[in-house]
């Protein structure tokens, strides 16, 4: 391959992930369809395949990005954060995915919403970005449990990024179980006090 077809093939790639967020930002994961993507990039459907090898490997690249930019906030809101107590930052840093999750609720459901599991491939670059962000909660967890093993701590870091999540799921989608928008950082505070 010359270095121009790859060039523009590079181009075609980060044309389609910038078009994909758009698609999915304004109509969500459901919304992206390879041809409506390719009448947009300018090119035909098949061409999409020859960046990338199906449509799910595309959202994962548009889920790289969405990562990156939780990754962030979620870190701000940590070293804000730094001379809080454990319990505190934990706090901050789960009203920070609220925040992200709320002014970004397409593009945060598209990193769950997309088809695949832990025993299905799963990039690496996927699994790291994952891993950042529970690092993040492990460590303020690690200082409130000195003791616990690291399987355990694993655990631990899972269930409560689960316990988080879940209420900024239920309460965003306006569920009969969860809470109002206002009552939510007060409900995931309410929960994280208990453990420390």
């Amino acid at each position: 391959m010359s270095e121009k077809t790859k060039a523009r093939k590079a181009a075609l790639a980060e044309k389609l992930v910038e078009l994909a967020e758009r698609q999915i930002q304004l109509g969500g994961l459901a919304s992206l369809k390879a041809r409506p993507l390719a009448q947009d990039a300018g090119c035909a459907v098949g061409a999409i395949y020859n960046v990338y090898d199906d449509m799910t490997a595309l959202v994962l690249q548009v889920n790289g990005r969405t990562f990156q930019r939780l990754g962030a906030a979620v870190t701000k809101a940590v070293e804000t954060a730094r001379q809080d107590t454990p319990t505190q930052r934990l706090i901050a840093m789960s009203h920070a995915y609220l925040h992200f999750a709320s002014e970004n609720t397409n593009l945060w459901r598209a990193l769950f919403d997309v088809e695949m599991s832990a025993d299905g491939p799963v990039p690496q670059w996927y699994l790291d970005a994952l891993g950042g962000l529970f690092s993040n909660i492990a460590e303020p967890l690690s200082e409130i449990f000195p003791d616990m093993h690291e399987h355990e701590l694993d655990l631990m870091t899972r269930a409560l990024f689960s316990s988080v999540h879940g209420i900024v799921l239920l309460g965003l989608e306006r569920r009969i179980s969860g809470v109002p928008d206002d009552q939510i950082e007060k409900m995931i505070g309410q929960v994280l006090t208990q453990i420390g």
